[in-house]
């Protein structure tokens, strides 16, 4: 009975391990696939778009080194999961005159939980 029942833990223990690992994965991949191309994550790796390396709780436009627009500059943002999740979404309805264009949002809810569930966790 014992090596059923530690049997069972070791299954369930890998099966839920596998799990997150398979959340971080679709986390990164979907920032890869929609963000990538004009932002990284690493701290100071400024792009087409600004570093978003510990984006939550960090103010808009602070990222050191980046030339934001004026819009983001005087928005008093300060980034949360709701703000990035609209800004996501919309772009320019959330915040217009912003320099994201040509890029116009992230229809996919899910998608966009993806993403900031991967920024939040400060992957290096």
């Amino acid at each position: 009975m014992r090596i059923l029942l530690a049997g069972l833990a070791a299954a369930f223990s890998s099966a839920c391990g596998g799990g997150v690992f398979a959340a971080d994965e679709a986390g990164q991949e979907a920032f890869n696939n929609n963000c990538r191309t004009c932002h990284s994550w690493k701290k100071g790796d400024n792009r087409l778009g600004p570093n978003l390396n510990a984006i939550i709780g960090r103010k808009a436009a602070a990222a050191e080194g980046f030339g934001y627009s004026e819009a983001m500059k005087n928005s008093g943002i300060t980034w949360d999961e709701s703000s990035l999740d609209k800004f996501i979404a919309n772009p320019n309805g959330f915040l217009p005159n912003n320099n994201m264009k040509p890029f116009t949002g992230i229809a996919d809810a899910g998608t966009r939980k993806q993403i900031i569930d991967f920024l939040k966790s400060n992957p290096e």
